[in-house]
């Protein structure tokens, strides 16, 4: 007589996708994606998550541990509204035989109606094609995963591997203590935002004010190349095929108010690092930081344009102006992840993408899961 695990291991290679209730879930999840557009606390768009649980929850019933099924399903909530899904399906092996998907969202970016040629808060359905916010990215991957525990929870097949699947709120934009950082007590993002720092005067006398924009702009040229002599690309990053090494960059300015034939006082220049995993964030934040205040210390040693535009100038009273930077980093401080190459899910996944689109190339990228590393060293 076979075995039940053996049995188990036949039905589960014979499963299929239930499509319909994919479909069902999915437009019901894309029905409820205008509450879930997410630009950040205190912002035009704060997502309600919860609203998307509720479609989750309605299709795990039947199959919940207090139903008289086999899965375990804890609904986590930091903030009102906006909660959080851990739902396991328990196999008989011990803590370190587990298989966790994580980096499921239940919040999604802000869509403009004008600018799409079908509604975008409703699942539409054109052949094999679905159109709808969230589809890919991620209520689609929050609908499949639903129906795979569902349908395990009918099959219960007899595992030995644990598997997890995590559904996390605000992942789309910072919200502290809302979602996984609050799962895991940790950050998420590596953004920061520099503050410069000059002397408000008439363009047509620069060489009396000390214009910010400028002071800001060259200090992060020479932030930028001390980042990336620091932190190259290096063989682990051409191993795991990253499509890009660790990169800083700006990617928003903004200046004080005042006229366009006035010298700046203040320029804020806002950007991400995007660290691949084979580097320290706490090494970078000292690097950067080091590099900014050695750039206070000495801010003449930056290069002005041309001859008038100087980052210390006399004060009037017999002493110096001199400009300066300030440094803050944002909410969230994201460690990269990287997976073992040789581990059996990532086979059996390039194999399964392989059976169905006829090659499959795998590749990595930076900043792609908000935690993933903190969720695995706590035990996801």
């Amino acid at each position: 007589l076979r075995s039940a695990r053996a049995m188990s291991s036949d039905a589960l290679n014979a499963l299929e996708l239930d499509e319909e209730r994919f479909v069902s879930l999915l437009g019901s999840l894309i029905g409820e994606s205008q509450h879930l557009q997410n630009t950040g606390v205190g912002t035009a768009f704060v997502p309600k998550e919860d609203l998307a649980i509720r479609h989750v929850l309605e299709v795990l019933k039947p199959y919940r541990v207090e139903n008289g099924g086999v899965l375990e399903v804890e609904h986590i909530t930091y903030t009102e509204g906006r909660g959080n899904l851990i739902v396991k399906y328990p196999g008989s092996g011990g803590a370190d035989e587990q298989l966790t998907f994580a980096g499921s969202h239940l919040d999604v970016v802000p869509a403009n109606p004008e600018a799409w040629t079908v509604d975008p808060f409703k699942l539409t359905i054109d052949g094999d094609k679905l159109y709808g916010r969230g589809t890919t990215d991620c209520l689609g991957h929050v609908a499949l995963l639903t129906t795979l525990f569902a349908q395990l929870g009918e099959l219960k097949p007899d595992l030995k591997t644990s598997l997890t699947c995590v559904f996390i709120a605000s992942e789309e934009a910072n919200g502290p203590g809302v979602g996984v950082d609050g799962l895991v007590a940790n950050g998420a993002a590596i953004t920061w935002t520099l503050k410069a720092k000059g002397h408000r005067f008439h363009s047509g006398l620069p060489h009396k004010g000390i214009n910010a924009i400028e002071m800001g702009m060259t200090a992060i040229e020479r932030i930028q190349d001390k980042f990336y002599e620091t932190f190259p690309a290096c063989q682990q990053e051409r191993d795991y095929k990253f499509i890009t090494s660790s990169t800083m960059k700006p990617t928003q300015i903004s200046c004080a108010p005042g006229g366009l034939n006035q010298i700046p006082p203040e320029a804020t220049i806002s950007g991400d690092i995007r660290l691949t995993p084979f580097y320290p964030v706490d090494d970078v934040k000292a690097c950067i930081e080091a590099e900014i205040k050695a750039i206070n210390d000495d801010i003449e040693s930056l290069p002005t344009k041309g001859d008038f535009s100087k980052f210390v100038i006399p004060d009037g009273k017999g002493g110096l102006r001199k400009g300066s930077l300030e440094l803050t980093w944002g909410e969230h401080l994201l460690t990269g992840i990287a997976c073992d190459l040789n581990s059996p899910a990532l086979k059996t996944l390039c194999d399964v993408i392989k059976d169905v689109k006829g090659v499959a190339e795998p590749y990595s990228l930076t900043g792609s899961l908000p935690l993933v590393a903190e969720m695995q060293s706590n035990g996801f």
